[in-house]
């Protein structure tokens, strides 16, 4: 694509530009290939907490100085974790990635760690774990993937437990850094309006360290039988996901997920919009789910209503689990699926936080750029045929689909799980 650049710098680090000239400014990042997946029992949730710590001060500049000499130019600094990836990034007009680079430069390469700043944050991650066990719309979630993904790092909660955020050390994380903060895990990102050979030049400029290769950690899938699991929580509302493993990012066939998981429940046109909510005013809140990794996904379904309704909830999903297992879907159906994936991933792409994002995942997955018309090239072909197989195949239909591999998670104030029979 003649608008994106790719190089390697002598010291191994790829830099990759987006050039957009219709924009004003830019978004760069830099990305290290770890997340809470390559950790382990005891140091769960240390990738987030590194990225919490990188914003607290450097050798050369205070937190406020970090946030200020952005801010003041009108731009922003943030950062997320994933369970495979952390990125570091800044938003700023065309005229000011130099400091936006220099500040993130410093940040990735020269940490303090200090001991009393990381005591303090600790007990800020902790109300954020604190946060997210106080909304059981996002907490229900980490307990499925802990549970489909028993006995595998996948299952580990981004955030990590309170044990460890507390026991967290200036040399835990020092150690960690050293380990996974490495060429070969990193690259940079930029999309908008940007010159490759500037932030080429500014990557030579800024990035000192030796950062060193490690050896490529293999991300090792083993999955376990999962069981229903009831979580008890003090809520008004019952929240339910049912769902199972499935196709990653490697593999073509998620593409065909995707278009399943829209006509199954995604949207108010959906299936189970249309018959849960529309028909029997029973939840609030129902749409299907595809959370993706590398190798794998979890699909599923998440609604939320009352005890008195979760039953009859329960009974209509089966009822069109069923029905999109029996019948292949109508043309109609199926190409209103396929524009409406289309027009959010092309209406996405209007900001170039959004692309840079994907530019990323695609080099950290594919180790290319996948050219956007070749993704809708992918929908466009998935046929009413491809969709009743993959149906067949994720539900298990040949046997009562109550009975199948699906997995229930249900969080409620009541002691409660359903009759596997629906």
């Amino acid at each position: 694509m003649k608008n994106i650049s790719i190089t390697t710098l002598d010291n191994g680090i790829k830099v990759i530009t987006e050039k957009l000239n219709h924009v004003q400014s830019f978004s760069l990042g830099f990305w290290f290939n770890v997340g809470s997946r390559d950790e382990d029992e005891k140091n769960n949730g240390i990738s987030h907490f590194i990225e919490h710590m990188l914003f607290k001060g450097t050798k050369k500049r205070s937190a406020k100085k970090i946030s200020e000499e952005i801010e003041s130019l009108g731009g922003y600094l943030n950062a997320f974790t994933s369970k495979e990836h952390t990125c570091f990034y800044g938003r700023g007009l065309k005229e000011n990635i130099s400091k936006t680079f220099e500040v993130l430069a410093d940040m990735v390469q020269y940490p303090l760690f200090d001991s009393e700043e990381i005591k303090k944050e600790a007990s800020v991650v902790i109300d954020e774990l604190y946060d997210i066990e106080d909304s059981p719309d996002e907490l229900i979630f980490d307990k499925f993937e802990s549970n489909i993904f028993n006995g595998n790092t996948l299952a580990f909660p981004i955030i990590g437990t309170e044990k460890n955020i507390s026991s967290f050390s200036q040399n835990d994380l020092f150690t960690y850094l050293k380990k996974h903060y490495t060429i070969n895990n990193f690259i940079i990102v930029a999309s908008g309006n940007v010159n490759h050979k500037e932030v080429v030049f500014l990557a030579e400029k800024y990035l000192k360290k030796n950062f060193r290769n490690s050896k490529t950690s293999f991300r090792n899938l083993l999955l376990n039988n999962s069981t229903d699991l009831f979580v008890e929580k003090d809520t008004q509302q019952v929240h339910y996901i049912i769902g199972k493993p499935t196709y990653g990012y490697k593999d073509i066939k998620r593409i065909s997920v995707a278009v399943l998981s829209h006509i199954l429940g995604e949207g108010s046109s959906s299936r189970l919009f249309q018959k849960v909510r529309e028909e029997h005013g029973i939840s609030y809140q129902i749409n299907t789910f595809l959370n993706s990794f590398y190798d794998i996904s979890t699909f599923g379904v998440y609604l939320s209503t009352n005890d008195k309704t979760v039953k009859k909830a329960e009974e209509l999903i089966f009822e069109e689990i069923k029905n999109i297992c029996s019948k292949k879907v109508s043309i109609k159906e199926l190409e209103r699926a396929k524009e409406y994936l289309i027009g959010n991933m092309i209406m996405s792409l209007e900001s170039t936080t959004n692309r840079m994002n994907r530019i990323a995942n695609q080099i950290l997955y594919y180790d290319k750029i996948i050219p956007i018309e070749q993704t809708i090239k992918k929908i466009k072909s998935v046929t009413k045929e491809e969709i009743l197989e993959l149906s067949n195949e994720i539900f298990n239909s040949k046997e009562n689909v109550a009975n199948s591999s699906l997995t229930r998670v249900i969080l409620s104030s009541k002691n409660f799980l359903l009759d596997k029979a629906a």
